[in-house]
């Protein structure tokens, strides 16, 4: 199982919310690069990155930051938030990003992924980011009238990369990742599946890899001290 830390971007700064609340935002770290670094230091092969503004506006609003850290961390980048358009996704695979993540557009755009994924193969992943089974959309501020089971379905058939489960209720609560919709998931597409939101400590990490989970993001248990990333991954194997 890969771990893959998370670095949120909000106004250019390292932050951390709790469910998806913009309302709760606050500063985690001083500087996103330096922040990759020590990553990298750690033993992580993979950065996670959201850009919050974009996610909410629909339009690159922290570019600048992601493509500086996959030039200069040395680290495989991941970015979702606000990646809505082929031009988009053009410019930030183009440009060292390895590889992006879908989740407004997956649903209201489906078309969109069938045409990156034509182009990318692999290096397209959807964000399915659920709230009681249902899919939120627009940073988790609309609901996209879709069953996460059927999104999952249909990116799968399309050739995703990956599908990044995140169940919202978890998100940044450090009460542990929700073990039943991951399971549910598994069960239902073969597809790499990564999970999001929650991890709490270590047994958490134990418990997503006996389940064959493929990948953990991790955020604000790195940040708060209660996981440490070196011991995840090495007791992930990723």
């Amino acid at each position: 199982m890969i771990i893959l830390p998370a670095i949120d971007i909000q106004e250019g700064r390292c932050v951390r919310l709790v469910q998806g609340d913009f309302a709760t935002s606050h500063q985690v770290a001083a500087d996103p690069l330096s922040t990759a670094m020590g990553f990298k230091e750690a033993g992580a092969v993979w950065v996670h990155m959201v850009d919050l503004d974009g996610a909410r506006s629909g339009r690159m609003e922290n570019s600048e930051v992601f493509i500086k850290v996959a030039a200069e961390s040395g680290l495989m980048v991941e970015v979702g938030g606000g990646i809505r358009d082929m031009g988009t996704i053009d410019y930030y695979l183009q440009n060292g990003i390895e590889r992006v993540i879908l989740g407004t557009a997956a649903i209201r755009q489906p078309a969109l992924v069938a045409e990156a994924v034509g182009r990318y193969g692999g290096r397209i992943a959807v964000g399915i980011d659920a709230k009681d089974g249902q899919v939120m959309v627009a940073g988790w501020a609309e609901g996209g009238n879709a069953d996460y089971i059927t999104v999952a379905k249909a990116m799968e058939e399309m050739g995703v990369g990956a599908l990044i489960f995140t169940d919202i209720a978890r998100d940044g609560t450090l009460t542990g990742p929700n073990p039943e919709p991951l399971r549910i998931l598994k069960e239902q597409v073969a597809c790499p599946i990564i999970a999001s939101g929650g991890v709490k400590g270590i047994e958490d990490i134990k418990a997503l890899a006996a389940m064959g989970i493929d990948g953990a993001i991790c955020g604000k248990a790195l940040y708060s001290g209660d996981l440490d990333l070196e011991e995840a991954i090495h007791c992930a194997g990723g």
